[in-house]
C-alpha cells in the first residue's frame, strides 16, 4: 500500500480531502470511494499501482473533440469511483470494490512503465478515464509528471468532484479534462448519490486555470431531458465560455438504471440546437449515428472544418487553428 495524499490526521480518525466527500475514515475502514483505507490514523491508496484497464483510444472517444483531434490517446484506470451512478457504464469496474466486498484487483505497473508504453506507442497523451481519475491520484499525478516531462500530455474523464485541494495541484500538470454534467441536485443525490455544486465551480476553476476543457451531458428520458434543463446547462457553460465544447449523448438502459427507455435521436439533436442557440459555438451529438452533429464547423461562416463519421476523423478547413475559408480562429489545442 502506498501513503496516501490529501488527507488530514484527527484524534480518532482521518479526514480525506481528496474530493468533495471528505470522508471521515474510521481506523481499519475505507471512505466512499472504497480504495483508501485508513490504517492507525495513516491514510493508504489500495489501488497504486494496480491497473484494471489500459488501452489504445481515438481522443475523441474521450470525448475530446477539440484537443490533439485524430491523436490516440493511452487510457488506463484502477478499479473504484466515488459516485455510485445507477446508469454507469463501466460499473464492472467502478464498482467494483463495493460489489465484491472491498476486493482490489489489478497488474501492477507503475508510473514509469505506463509513461514508456506512450512513448513507445508514439502517443502523444495519456488518458486517466473509465472510473472517476481521483480515486486513484497518487498513482495519475506521478505518472502525470513523468509524463510531462516527456512531452506527453495528461488528459481526465471525470465527474468533476474533485477537492479545492486537488484541483489547485491539478493545475500544474493536467493539460485537459471531459467533466460530465448534470444539472440537477436532485439528479446527483439520487442517481451519483453527490452534490451539483461543486461540480460546476470546478468547471469554472479548471477553465480559468488553463485547462482545456469539453463537457458532456448524457440525456436520460425522464430524468434530465427537458428543454428547461438543457437550457440551463448551455447558458452555463456559455457564463464560463462559449467555446468550450459540449457533448450532448444518447443513454442506453444499464446497470441499475433499467427503466428509463434509450433516448430518442431527435432528443438528442434537439439538445444540440438548444446549445446553438443559446450562443454556444461547438455541441456535438454523441452515440448515436450523425455525421453533421459530431463535426466541427466554423461559429464565423459555418465551414465544415472537421469531419467525423463514428471515429474516422477528416481535417478539411482548419490550418495552424483557423479556418481555411474566412481566417477564424478556432477554440482548442490542434
Amino acid at each position: 500500500m502506498k501513503e496516501a495524499l490529501f488527507y488530514e490526521k484527527r484524534e480518532n480518525d482521518v479526514k480525506c480531502l481528496l474530493c468533495n466527500h471528505y470522508c471521515i475514515i474510521k481506523n481499519n475502514s475505507t471512505g466512499i470511494c472504497r480504495v483508501r483505507l485508513n490504517k492507525n490514523q495513516t491514510l493508504y491508496s489500495l489501488v497504486y499501482p494496480k491497473i484494471i484497464a489500459e488501452n489504445i483510444d481515438p481522443v475523441e472517444k474521450k470525448p475530446l473533440y477539440h484537443f490533439l483531434p485524430g491523436s490516440y490517446t493511452y487510457s488506463i484506470s484502477t478499479v473504484g469511483c466515488n459516485f455510485k451512478c445507477l446508469h454507469c457504464q463501466n460499473f464492472e469496474i467502478s464498482q467494483f470494490p463495493e460489489l465484491h466486498g472491498g476486493k482490489i484487483i489489478g497488474k501492477d505497473i507503475y508510473p514509469e512503465e505506463l509513461v514508456k508504453k506512450t512513448v513507445n506507442n508514439h502517443l502523444l497523451s495519456i488518458s486517466y478515464t473509465y472510473t472517476e481519475p481521483t480515486i486513484y491520484y497518487e498513482l495519475a499525478r506521478e505518472t502525470g509528471l513523468i509524463a510531462k516531462e516527456n512531452g506527453i500530455k495528461n488528459i481526465f474523464v471525470s465527474n468533476g468532484y474533485m477537492s479545492k485541494e486537488v484541483i489547485n495541484d491539478l493545475k500544474e500538470w493536467l493539460d485537459a479534462i471531459n467533466i460530465d454534467i448534470k444539472f440537477s441536485e436532485k439528479f446527483y443525490s439520487k442517481i451519483c448519490r453527490a452534490k451539483l455544486k461543486p461540480v460546476l465551480e470546478n468547471v469554472e476553476k479548471l477553465k480559468s486555470f488553463g485547462v482545456w476543457v469539453e463537457i458532456t451531458t448524457l440525456i436520460i428520458p425522464g430524468y434530465n431531458d427537458s428543454e428547461k434543463e438543457l437550457t440551463q446547462i448551455a447558458n452555463f457553460i456559455k457564463s464560463i465560455d462559449k467555446n468550450i465544447p459540449w457533448h450532448v449523448s444518447a443513454f442506453y438502459p444499464t446497470y441499475k438504471l433499467t427503466d428509463a427507455p434509450p433516448t430518442p435521436f431527435m432528443t438528442v439533436k434537439k439538445a444540440r440546437e438548444i446549445g446553438l442557440s443559446v450562443g454556444l459555438n461547438y455541441v456535438y451529438t454523441g452515440n448515436i449515428p450523425d455525421t453533421e452533429g459530431s463535426s466541427t464547423f466554423c461559429p464565423n461562416c459555418n465551414t465544415m472544418l472537421i469531419k467525423r463519421s463514428g471515429y474516422y476523423i477528416e481535417i478539411l478547413n482548419l490550418e495552424n487553428n483557423k479556418c481555411k475559408n474566412c481566417g477564424c480562429e478556432i477554440a482548442g489545442i490542434f
